[in-house]
This record gives structure tokens, sequence and C-alpha cells, in this order.
């Protein structure tokens, strides 16, 4: 057993600061107190998120880093593609953001600004740099070292008005031996160095270790008390915690945010809403940080949105601006298949475990409807098609109707996630319930359900999360109303 003095790890927080597919968060100060936060966003645009918070815990989403054509190319994008990890910084009273967008290389994307919701610039490309999850970092003279992932963690000097590489790469500390190091992330605190590195691949094994040393260039030293932060072997309610971002308040206090996931039902459990970022406080011991207490809301918010007159910020495209799919006219929306004949879709990111989003919409010129999807090929559909309203339901290679119901102009489609009605302890009891119904002149009609293990990334894989919105497989659909609700919900049923 330990002695007495041996410190314990501290808890997790239970609770994330941004819910929902919003991971590799990374953080900075701004020049008046706040913080800003962004997060990868994949094939789905705008992408990068930002969000402003006063505290750390509260946070409100204030734009998107690239957010029109020229700075953000998704062109037959997978799913899993486009914009991964970003880093940010506020430096020289401008705010940086480096990240990878892997379908439109080669090399590193730069965008800076002067306020936080933008205008983001058009973007500096760094050709030279390959790889994943790229970092900037400035000494006192104003040398800016980016160091990122490729096979390992490098660094090379960079001139960031131009993207030119200054300096050949050179390899850096890469962990402690884990798979996959990537996510790091340079900090100077007084005259010491200190490099943030993920290990252990972004799953069961995700961990974060931190080193030291004299310059930015090392040589690091490891921490005694790595990893600084992980979840692999505990109980707790949040797994897979890591890539990790170190933040100075203005008191001189730390704090890291980081992502982790929320497995839920049965062995070996099922995360649906994706990857979200989580928060804790830091200390300082012996001149290394160390894990502190959690940072989390009192509870989650619940959200009401709807679709009316604007479209709202926290709508995003698959592969596509919103807008370019989504159109206002008159007092109706109308949105588009892609031009190629692929499915289009439009929609927001699931943030709590019950929702309910519904939608009244017209299919005469095509065929469409409400989804809630991981990717393509893991979805419910309620689609409306010739007359008739169906549940269907894609998993991979599989398609089943789940149950059809006649549609008329009054008809509205609703789109349901519940909480498992299985026992706690039985191997059937999925991470949720998706279910498809109708309110239609014969009152509300089930049409069909599905286990929401079927749209998990533990099936599904890649590095996303459930998205619910309006999708149209064929012609053009037009949208009368959509409201989406969602909430913590009652505790699940043991």
């Amino acid at each position: 057993m330990p002695d007495a003095t041996t410190p314990t790890a501290p808890d997790l927080p239970t609770r994330p600061v941004v819910a929902g597919f919003h991971p590799d968060p990374t953080v900075c100060r701004t020049g008046d107190g706040d913080f800003l936060l962004a997060c990868s966003s994949f094939e789905y645009a705008p992408g990068v998120p930002l969000f402003r918070s006063p505290d750390l815990v509260s946070w409100e989403l204030v734009g998107h880093a690239l957010d029109r054509p020229s700075q953000l190319v998704l062109d037959g994008v997978a799913p899993s593609g486009g914009v991964y990890a970003p880093t940010l910084r506020h430096h020289d009273g401008r705010f940086w953001l480096v990240t990878t967008n892997v379908s439109d290389g080669p090399g590193h994307l730069l965008v800076t600004a002067t306020e936080p919701a933008g205008p983001w610039s058009e973007p500096v490309r760094i050709r030279d740099a390959g790889g994943i999850d790229p970092d900037l970092a400035w000494d006192d003279d104003g040398t800016c070292y980016l160091t990122w992932s490729d096979d390992g963690i490098v660094q090379a000097v960079l001139d960031p008005s131009t993207g030119d590489l200054l300096t050949a790469p050179r390899r850096l500390w890469s962990g402690t031996g884990g798979r996959d190091p990537e996510g790091p992330h340079l900090y100077r605190v007084g005259s010491t160095w200190y490099l943030l590195v993920s290990e252990g691949g972004t799953g069961h094994g995700h961990a974060v270790s931190v080193a030291r040393g004299p310059s930015p260039a090392g040589p690091f030293d490891p921490s005694p008390h790595n990893p600084l932060l992980t979840a692999r072997g505990r109980a707790t309610a949040v797994q897979h915690t890591g890539h990790a971002d170190l933040v100075e308040r203005s008191d001189g206090s730390w704090a890291v945010v980081f992502l982790g996931v929320r497995h839920e039902g049965a062995f070996p459990g099922w995360h649906v809403r994706g990857r979200e970022t989580f928060a804790a406080q830091v200390v300082w011991r012996d001149g290394w940080p160390v894990l502190g207490d959690p940072l989390e809301p009192p509870a989650e918010p619940d959200v009401r949105e709807v679709l009316d007159g604007a479209l709202p910020p926290t709508w995003v495209g698959a592969g596509a601006l919103p807008g370019d799919l989504l159109r206002r006219t008159g007092d109706a929306w109308v949105l588009t298949a892609g031009t190629d004949g692929a499915r289009s879709f439009v929609g927001r990111r699931q943030e709590h475990a019950v929702t309910t989003t519904r939608a009244r919409v017209d299919a005469t010129d095509g065929a469409g409807g409400l989804e809630v999807r991981l990717d393509p090929r893991h979805a419910v559909s309620l689609e409306v098609d010739d007359g008739t309203v169906r549940a269907v339901a894609r998993i991979g290679s599989l398609t089943s109707v789940l149950g059809e119901a006649p549609w008329t102009p009054a008809t509205v489609l609703d789109l349901r996630t519940v909480h498992s009605d299985a026992p706690r302890w039985s191997r059937e009891r999925g991470p949720d319930v998706v279910v498809a119904a109708v309110d239609g002149p014969d009152g509300r009609v089930d049409l069909g359900r599905l286990d929401g293990r079927y749209l998990s990334t533990e099936v599904a894989g890649g590095f996303t999360g459930r998205l619910v919105g309006l999708t149209c497989r064929r012609g053009s659909l037009v949208v009368r109303a959509v409201e989406h609700v969602g909430t913590a919900g009652p505790a699940p049923s043991s």
C-alpha cells in the first residue's frame, strides 16, 4: 500500500465546460484577462469554433477562425478529414491560430486576428512542415518556434509572415514512451521552458506528460510527476483524457483544458457525443505543473434553439459552409442536395444526453428531412419522399427502413435521443436510444427505435461526434420550421 505521504490522483471533472464534439482544445488569455478557446472541427464548416470565457467554466461561442472558402478547402473531404488540432495564442496584441487541414495540403495553416470574433486573416501556408498538431511559441527576441507532431515531436524556427522554416527541423522530447506522441505545446515560465506532450493515442491509453529545459530546443527532462493527466486504469466518468493546453490567469494561478469522453451503456461502453472539452486547476510542485481540482459548471445548461430568420451560429455544414446548402427563401428555408448527388447535411452538435428535434418540411421537389448522425454511414433519418415519411437507419453498409407513415403538410418530424431503459447491468444496455416518430392526423406515431451504440465512435470509428439537423438526399427540401431542445435529462434507470 502507498504510504501516507504518497499523493493521490486528483478527481477528474464529470461535466464538460464545452459539451459535445469539441475536441483538441487550445486556450489563451486575452488582453483584457478573459480567455479564448478553440477546438478541432474536422469535415464541418465553418472551421475551428472559438469560445470566450471570463472564468474558464462558462463559455460563449463567438465565431469561427475559418469561415470562408478562401481559408477552408473541404472539397471531397471524407468523415474525420478536414481540420485537425489547432493551437491558439495571444502575442504582440494579436491572436494567432495555427492548424492543419489534412484535406488541403501541404503543410499547416496560420491565421491571425485582432479580435476573437475576427475577421481572421487569409492563411499563411507553412509548406515545409508535415504532420499534425502545430504549436507556436515566441522567445523574448521575437523568435517564433513551430513545434509539431510528425512521427515524434519536431521543432523549427518559423517566419510567421511567410510560413518559411528558418532552421532545419529537429527532434525534441517525445514523451515517456507512449504511442502517438502528439499535441505538443511549448511554454516559458520564468527562465524555464516546458514542453507538454499528449501520448498513448486518443483512446483508453490517452495521457499528457510534461518535460522542462533551459531553452525552446531543450534538452528536456521529464517530470517526476508524469503523467500530468490521464484516466487510464481509473473508474472515472470521464475517460480518454488528454490533448491538453495550459493557461496562466491574471493572478498568476494556472489551469488546463483537455479533451475527454463520457462512456455510457454496458461494457465496453460507447461514447456518442464525441470528445468534449474539460478543465481543471493546475498547481506547481517543485517547479512542475501538477493537476489540481476540477473546473466544471454546477450543472449542464439546457438549450433550446429555433431555426427562424437567421441561421444559428452553432450550425455547421458537412463538407460545405451551411449557407451554401441551406438558404432562406421567403418564410422558409431551402436545403439542396450536393451538386454531385451526394447527401447534404446541415445541423448542430449533439451536446446533451436527452434531445428532441422537430421539423416541418416539404419534399415535393426532392427527398430529405431530419437526421441524427455520427457520419453519413451511421445515422438515423426521418426522410420524406413521394408522400411518405420513412425512418431509415444506416449502419455501415446496412440500410434498414424502421417504419413509415403517410406525409401531409401538417406532419411534424420528431427525432429524439433518450436514456436506455435496459437494466443497468444488462449487456443490452446501450449508451442511449434514438427514437424516430411523426406527429400527424392520428397523433404521435413511433416509426422506429435504434440502440444508440450503432451511432457511436466505437462502432463508426473516426474522431467526431454526433450531430443532429437537416438532410437532403435528392433535389431540394423546403424547411418550414425546426426546433432543437437538449437537456441532461433524468438519471438513467437502474
